[in-house]
């Protein structure tokens, strides 16, 4: 085992207290935002089969409005990070989740493909910096033993909105015809609510640092205020980068670019699933249940994962396993071919499942290299040019769609980009010595 994971009978009472209490208090809140984020950003999917029609889009035009969420993203996450870093978590996400929400609600009064452009690229400029700010977050409240796992629950949350939000929007499509508006409106506009919600929330319950957290004891705060401070030093002792030699390391732009295979997998099947359920024979009524079954066995592997992860102490095969299983499952797809829907969609599950799993560990290693501005400058850099995947993915499945006419044909067209992204984390490599935990005091 990795001297990274301490076992349960080295933990000391105060490490194993504090951790409990900082987690309970603090997870539950950011899952929240992120089940919000991926809600507004997702449900987009689930309007496609009525939206699409009532608006005359074609899938080439759905797929570039959807992915244009991400170059609004690409644009203003790098300073939107930097900001977070400089006045604060606590004052930046509530900024962040306002302004998503609102904009979010606007996309129900979409009205052709130029609005519908507009629309998805200022929900991307909105909601630039919250991921990769909760990233950065995590790391200034978790040791590196922990922070696997802590950022394994925050995407979990992701995924348990693409569990619970297809079949809720499934019910809201039935809102079709009241007061004027399509079903597909009214799920768009309701679920924009929790996030205009989650912004006082976060404005009165999140805390930026460990030194102004009234909820900790002053020992607790004392020892965690060490532990991470004594981790920081440890990391720098190793290499200190500045802003501008975290942009221009090997390691994190290879890391930036392996990522693009993530989103490009991740956002291609998710904006396009419930057209791909349908198209496998689903009805109506079941299409959102049928939807967010591959993510109900995700969410477990992905706790699961994350905290095998941090228990060995292994990242790289942590992260490129999953991608060649992504990879592997698209490909297997179009291998079935149209006239078995059920091995169809069991592959795509395990390509859903492989991309899934991957993201909190992904995040372990750039985490480990970095540190403060670094660290903010860094991880935006992965996140924001890594999720131009999400402008690539729908736009290739749009455009392959829409020439060959074939789902799997089009999840075939995805299945490079994951494949060349393990060769990349591959090569990256991690530094265990990067993740050691400091000397206990005796």
């Amino acid at each position: 085992m990795d001297a990274s994971a301490p076992t349960r009978s080295e933990i000391e009472p105060i490490e194993r207290e504090t951790i409990r209490r900082v987690a309970w208090r603090l997870i539950p809140l950011l899952m929240l935002g992120m089940f919000c984020a991926y809600l507004d950003r997702s449900n987009i999917g689930m309007a496609a089969p009525t939206m699409k029609p009532d608006l005359g889009f074609s899938n080439t035009v759905f797929g570039f409005g959807a992915g244009l969420f991400f170059l609004g993203y690409f644009l203003f996450e790098i300073p939107s990070n930097l900001i977070l870093s400089k006045v604060g978590a606590r004052r930046w996400i509530a900024r962040i989740m306002i302004t998503w929400g609102i904009v979010a609600g606007a996309t129900a009064f979409v009205w052709n493909d130029q609005s519908f452009y507009a629309v998805r690229f200022l929900l991307g400029l909105a909601e630039a910096g919250f991921s990769p700010g909760v990233i950065i977050y995590l790391t200034w409240w978790f040791p590196s033993a922990y922070r696997t796992r802590a950022m394994a629950a925050f995407q979990s949350a992701a995924t348990i909105s693409l569990i619970v939000g297809p079949p809720i929007g499934g019910l809201l499509l039935h809102m079709d015809g009241i007061l004027g508006l399509a079903g597909w409106q009214w799920m768009l506009l309701l679920e924009a609510l929790p996030a205009v919600v989650m912004c006082f929330v976060i404005w009165n319950l999140l805390t930026d640092k460990p030194a102004d957290a009234a909820w900790l004891r002053p020992d607790q705060k004392a020892w965690l205020t060490e532990r991470l401070a004594s981790e920081r030093s440890q990391r720098e002792s190793f290499r200190k980068f500045t802003l501008g030699q975290a942009f221009t390391n090997p390691k994190i732009l290879l890391l930036t670019v392996a990522y693009i295979g993530q989103t490009t997998v991740g956002y291609g099947v998710i904006f396009f699933l419930p057209l791909i359920v349908r198209n496998l024979g689903v009805s109506a009524d079941m299409m959102g249940l049928v939807s967010a079954l591959p993510y109900m066995i995700a969410f477990v592997a992905m706790l699961a994962w994350g905290w095998h992860s941090d228990v060995t102490g292994e990242r790289t095969w942590h992260i490129a396993g999953p991608f060649l299983l992504a990879a592997a499952g698209l490909s297997t797809c179009a291998i079935i071919g149209v006239g078995h829907p059920v091995l169809v969609f069991i592959a795509l599950m395990f390509a859903i499942l492989g991309q899934q799993i991957l993201v909190p560990i992904y995040w372990s290693i750039p985490s480990a290299i970095l540190t403060g501005t670094a660290a903010a400058g860094g991880i935006a850099l992965i996140n924001s040019v890594g999720n131009l995947g999400g402008f690539f993915g729908p736009s290739i499945f749009g455009l392959v769609k829409d020439a060959s006419g074939s789902d799997t044909i089009a999840l075939l067209s995805l299945a490079l980009a994951p494949a060349l992204s393990a060769i990349m984390v591959i090569m990256v490599g991690h530094d265990r010595r990067l993740e050691r935990i400091p000397p206990r005091r005796a």
